[in-house]
């Protein structure tokens, strides 16, 4: 579930997605489940060597298509990941903004939250970085239906979406965070990604 967050928190920004995603399949899917059981049992364990998954931008999307669903924040639904080349990534999800809207808008000229209404996609891209456990997205743009967005704007979504008990701010997209699973370090480029443990 952890590894689900840290693709979602940097491969969306959370609410982040590829322009052109790939076939998703039920086979895939549980493809992605194996090899995301596999690097939860392998965090688990201790080893000399590295150890090495890879796993591929139609795996996860499959995933997040036919097994995420109970796992994404009520209001947030269609979420796909794309891995470009040297760990740059793009997301997509769609998302209902009258939530933020309602328990944050102060309704003046400058806030957006009072004209962007209804369920919408917003889309992101920019770079994964991780080395030694840590990761951090580097946020290179964001639009709302197509329309680009601050990325102030992105940060309130995204804060609204991940916020829990235990972090009740929400998750910061500028902030490095720990990868989970002693996950080392991940390589993403060109439609897939190892995760190095």
């Amino acid at each position: 579930m952890k590894l689900l967050a840290v693709a979602l928190a940097a491969g969306l920004a959370t609410a982040a997605a590829a322009t052109t995603a790939p076939a998703v399949s039920r086979q895939q899917a549980e493809v992605f489940q194996q090899k995301l059981d596999k690097i939860v049992q392998q965090g688990e364990t201790t080893s000399s060597r590295e150890r090495s998954t890879e796993i591929t931008e139609g795996e996860v999307n499959s995933y997040l298509t036919f097994k995420a669903g109970d796992q994404l924040p009520v209001g947030v639904t269609e979420p796909t990941i794309g891995i470009h080349e040297q760990g740059r990534l793009s997301g997509r999800a769609v998302v209902d903004l009258d939530v933020i809207r309602k328990k944050k808008s102060n309704g003046g000229w400058l806030d957006p939250t009072s004209y962007l209404t209804g369920t919408l996609p917003i889309t992101a891209s920019g770079v994964l970085r991780t080395a030694d456990g840590q990761g951090r997205f580097q946020l290179e743009s964001a639009a709302v239906s197509g329309v680009p967005i601050p990325k102030s704007f992105l940060q309130e979504i995204v804060s609204y979406y991940t916020r829990t008990a235990s972090n009740p701010a929400g998750i910061n997209i500028d902030d490095p965070f720990e990868l989970p699973a002693e996950i080392r370090r991940i390589d993403a480029d060109q439609g897939k990604a190892i995760i190095v443990q």
